[in-house]
């Protein structure tokens, strides 16, 4: 009988034991100051290849293999996406705006998240902002 009672009991000793402060998070990639934010990788030719690869894998389906907001799924999904072709599409916004957007999501994108590394979606603002100027 002294089992089953442990069993049950430890449980109940972990629930009502105190608990200890989490420790303060990392800070985040995106604080609330996004808009202030200034890109702060420097991209290489081998990064850029790396965020065009992932652009392809990921984005190109909804905003267009050159960003144009015309993918395969926007009509699917009835979606309107900015022309990023069009230097007026970005630039109201910062890059630190866009690499929240990345990482964040917006309307029905998901974002990246924790998948990404910042370096890499900071990379990929760079790659966005590029779309403009060919």
């Amino acid at each position: 009988m002294l089992k089953p009672l442990f069993i049950l009991g430890a449980p109940l000793l972990f629930a009502f034991s105190p608990q200890q402060p989490a420790a303060n998070p990392a800070p985040s990639s995106t604080p609330a100051g996004a808009a202030q934010l200034v890109n702060p990788v420097k991209s290489t030719p081998e990064s850029m290849a790396r965020a065009k690869k992932v652009y392809g894998y990921d984005c190109a389906m909804c905003h267009g293999d050159n960003g144009n907001g015309k993918g395969d799924l926007v009509a699917d999904l009835k979606l309107s996406l900015k022309d990023y072709t069009d230097p007026a599409a970005l630039k109201d916004l910062s890059d630190g705006e866009i690499f929240s957007i990345i990482k964040n999501g917006k309307g029905k994108m998901t974002g990246e998240g924790d998948r990404a590394k910042p370096d890499d979606m900071w990379n990929m603002v760079v790659l966005v902002r590029s779309f403009s100027k060919k």
